[in-house]
């Protein structure tokens, strides 16, 4: 065996600290803790996928930590379930495109945006301050749903000219 045929050796201690700075940025943005570090943990995992007992030993973590933190990922489409042939455990799979998946899904969340917002134009009137307030709001929420989905469109583009498939 060459040594090109030689795996890189991972040091499991800068994964560790990896895991956990990425996970605090996360939080930082608003995710939460325990989903935060799940996510980390398979996103960094050689094959981009983990079990629950996997992460729990990973993370030192219960299986219930996992299962709510899966579940909420699950959620969001930052992770997909993929369940072994033969068994009944789970494997937690992240693809190289959750984070396209996850904000093409905002997509929903700021048009049901936009129309509350709609709703207290109406509420409140638009010639009130609060109204035109609202109004602001919802051309904001309009114009990001979309760029968004001009953006992700010109992402989708760039990934496969640089060679990403599916």
């Amino acid at each position: 065996m060459t040594e090109h045929d030689q795996q890189p050796v991972r040091d499991e201690a800068k994964v560790s600290r990896f895991i956990e700075n990425f996970a605090a940025q996360l939080v930082i943005a608003g995710m939460p803790s325990m989903p935060a570090r799940v996510f980390a943990a398979i996103l960094s995992s050689d094959t981009g996928e983990l079990t629950s007992a996997q992460l729990g030993e990973q993370l030192r973590v219960s299986p219930a930590g996992v299962s709510g933190a899966v579940r909420y990922l699950s959620q969001q489409h930052m992770v997909t379930r993929r369940r072994e042939p033969g068994s009944r455990r789970e494997r937690y799979v992240v693809q190289g495109t959750q984070w396209f998946q996850a904000l093409t899904n905002r997509d929903a969340v700021l048009k049901r945006w936009a129309e509350a917002m709609r709703e207290g134009v109406a509420s409140l009137g638009p010639e009130t301050p609060a109204g035109r307030r609202m109004a602001e709001t919802q051309m904001f929420f309009e114009f990001l749903e979309a760029e968004l989905a001009d953006l992700m469109e010109r992402w989708d583009a760039r990934r496969r000219a640089l060679g990403f498939s599916d």
